[in-house]
């Protein structure tokens, strides 16, 4: 670990002030929550991917005493909790030990592997995304109240039009779940948005401690993600709290599968003459339709492996890591 020096420390403090102005914007603008939120985890996750542990943790400190006193001592423990998802991603993306250790060469070191980070990464998403939720009393209620008001302004707007209450009711009953999924799916995406752009950042600065990979060839979901998922799925059809909660693991390990699939689509075209238009064209359609996007669902969920980053030690060029499957 390198020694904390006073630069270190500011960075780490400007990192946590920052964060914590991104939340407490996020609170002023509930529709942007989960945009600010996601913000909020890039200083962090720049701190920590290229300063490390101590850094990360004067970042997480700052943001709790800002937050504590901008606001209220609960929001100051609702900060701390956000900034600890991204620490906690930076941490694990700095691990590192011995090849050897996994039966591979002496020579090398391996990284933790980017499957593993998106397990946690999913699995704190769905925390989130529930605890959010209770703060905030998300209910059946909540959601009746927030379809009533729109049926009544259509119904002002558009006295003719004859409403089926039959409809209105089911309606109720699919946002309710829906909702919490397309939270989770949304969080997971954009955290990863956020993780993707910190080491590109630190990367480009010099201080990234975790050397740059191959996105397209390391990016896959942890397989014991898949049971995490599937009992996601029978959990939400038990209804009540436990189903909401199932939901929002739902939509977090739901998009990690998506995005997997992105990846492993990329990954598989690679030399192919017709790869960039059929890339484009993909995303346009996964964009305009839900069926192509479960293509995509199903080909992460069918590719999942662990990619193991391995590079030279210290002492060796550290230009280019190579990826490992296990």
């Amino acid at each position: 670990m390198k020694k904390l020096n006073a630069k270190e420390l500011g960075i780490g403090a400007l990192a946590g002030l920052t964060a914590a102005l991104l939340v407490y914007g996020a609170t002023l603008q509930p529709l942007l929550f989960i945009l600010f939120g996601a913000l909020s985890a890039l200083p962090i996750l720049i701190v920590g991917l290229g300063w490390g542990n101590m850094a990360v943790i004067v970042a997480v400190v700052t943001a709790g005493i800002v937050g504590t006193i901008a606001q209220s001592t609960y929001f100051g423990l609702f900060v701390v909790l956000l900034a600890l998802i991204p620490a906690w991603l930076s941490h694990l993306a700095n691990l590192a030990r011995p090849a050897s250790e996994l039966g591979g060469p002496d020579h090398l070191m391996a990284w933790y592997p980017l499957s593993d980070i998106m397990l946690h990464l999913c699995a704190l998403a769905a925390v989130v995304i529930v605890i959010v939720g209770a703060i905030m009393g998300y209910s059946a209620d909540l959601v009746g109240q927030m379809i009533d008001l729109y049926v009544k302004i259509m119904d002002q707007q558009q006295p003719a039009l004859q409403i089926d209450q039959v409809a209105i009711a089911k309606t109720k009953l699919l946002m309710l779940y829906a909702i919490p999924i397309a939270w989770g799916m949304i969080w997971v995406m954009m955290m990863l948005a956020a993780y993707y752009v910190a080491t590109r950042i630190v990367a480009a600065s010099k201080h990234n401690l975790r050397p740059r990979e191959d996105i397209p060839s390391s990016l896959r979901m942890n397989r014991n993600a898949i049971f995490v998922f599937l009992a996601a799925i029978v959990i939400v059809f038990f209804g009540g709290v436990p189903g909401l909660i199932a939901a929002a693991v739902l939509g977090a390990f739901g998009a990690g599968f998506v995005v997997s699939g992105f990846a492993s689509l990329h990954y598989r075209t690679r030399g192919k003459d017709w790869r960039l238009p059929a890339l484009i064209l993909c995303y346009l359609v996964c964009v305009l339709a839900t069926l192509p996007l479960f293509i995509i669902l199903v080909l992460g969920l069918y590719d999942t492996r662990k990619a193991i980053s391995l590079t030279p030690n210290k002492n060796a060029d550290t230009s280019k890591p190579t990826d490992t499957k296990i």
